[in-house]
């Protein structure tokens, strides 16, 4: 390996400098403590588990994109965690086990076996909250408004939200008889848009035609929303759903009481339906959102309801949540960091000079000592003052830039 070669980092694998890094901090910090007025509890879950805890979902999505490694002390398989969601729902169902609901957040890097676009992170710092043990349309409205709130302090005033639900398209699918694989192709095809060759599948792969008109029907039902339109596309669904079981029609009305709830709230919202868009289908269970921001190729942020995960730490419970990556967050908003106005000295040998540095430290200041020779010209663009000693007591003073 060449010298040049020993700098490069992996595909997909970035780092934060200085600017982006404080930018990124600031960030966090201001994101945790809001999720905290809003009643979530900080919780730092392991960097790695063994896989039994962390690959929970059933799909193999989450499987794929998870690095494996072989524990050297028990000899058993573990983890790098590509998503803190599912340990977020041990720590509920196993760690915590408390009654009534729990209202948790985080925030921490997760690494994938392959970014989810070509210009993806494959270190995603990932920020969320997670409500368990509701099993009710508010827990949905309150973490879609804490996404929304997510966006807003990272300067992301106009999101598109998009809105779905997974469990009308897992009820039609079951009335035409479909198994999991034919379910998989299908929902390939919808998620493509291919009507000629939803057509097809519909004719070759489902013989009892009695509710397969409704699977082609549903690929049409998307577009922005007011959900107070005659003709929206929630008037729509139902229009066009009506013999659908009594499920669809409940999911229908969830949406549009979501849709009203943060139209009334976040005005400068956008809110878009997609009755066939269901991203992380074999991982929720019914309402699932998207935030999207202008000039950028993906979500931003998403989440959705995932009932009964923690079934497999012997406590399933109703859980919704979100999440967002924030290194995508600073570099698509209007992140400011407080510019703290930084004090230069040298160190005289002093421990008078060393009680005032720490003194002025104690205030927040930041202060800098001068190393060997360097001159306070070569620091100026960084430094307005200087701690200096007149008459017995240090105080500070301000740089002279044009000298």
């Amino acid at each position: 390996m060449s010298v040049a070669d020993r700098w490069l980092l992996p595909d997909g694998i970035d780092e934060l400098l200085p600017v982006e890094a404080e930018k990124l901090e600031s960030l966090r910090r201001q994101l945790l403590d809001r999720y905290r007025c809003w009643g979530y509890q900080l919780v730092i879950p392991p960097l790695v588990e063994f896989t039994e805890s962390l690959l929970i979902s059933s799909h193999r999505d989450l499987d794929i994109q998870t690095f494996k490694v072989t524990d050297q002390l028990s000899g058993r398989l573990m983890g790098i965690r590509a998503d803190i969601t599912p340990q977020t729902a041990r720590i509920d169902a196993h760690s915590l086990n408390e009654a009534g609901p729990a209202r948790l957040c985080y925030a921490g890097t997760v690494l994938r076996t392959r970014p989810k676009t070509a210009l993806s992170s494959r270190a995603p710092i990932q920020i969320g909250a997670e409500c368990y043990g509701i099993n009710e349309l508010a827990a949905d409205k309150e973490v879609i408004c804490l996404m929304l709130e997510t966006l807003a302090l990272a300067g992301v005033t106009s999101p598109l939200l998009s809105i779905g639900d997974v469990s009308i398209f897992r009820a039609l699918a079951s009335l035409c008889g479909l198994d999991e694989e034919q379910e998989n192709r299908l929902l390939d095809i919808l998620q493509r848009k291919a009507k000629t060759e939803l057509t097809r599948f519909i004719d070759q792969e489902i013989n009892d035609k009695t509710y397969s008109h409704l699977l082609e029907k549903l690929i049409t039902l998307f577009g922005d929303n007011n959900a107070r339109q005659d003709n929206s596309v929630i008037e729509q669904a139902r229009t066009i759903l009506a013999d659908a079981p009594l499920s669809v029609q409940v999911a229908i009305d969830n949406i549009e009481q979501v849709i009203l709830y943060i139209q009334q709230r976040f005005p400068n919202v956008q809110c878009y339906v997609d009755f066939a868009e269901l991203p992380g289908y074999h991982y929720h269970s019914g309402l699932v959102f998207a935030a999207y921001a202008p000039g950028y190729g993906e979500a931003v942020a998403n989440g959705g309801r995932y009932d009964d995960i923690g079934a497999v730490f012997g406590r399933a419970r109703p859980a919704t949540g979100f999440n967002a990556n924030l290194k995508a967050l600073i570099d698509m908003g209007e992140v400011s960091t407080a510019k703290t106005a930084a004090i230069l000295t040298r160190d005289d040998g002093t421990i008078e000079q060393w009680q005032a540095i720490q003194s002025l430290r104690n205030q927040g200041e930041t202060v800098v000592f001068l190393l060997g020779d360097e001159d306070i010209g070569s620091e100026k663009s960084v430094f307005d003052r200087e701690l200096v000693k007149v008459n017995g007591s240090y105080t500070c003073q301000p740089i002279n830039h044009e000298k």
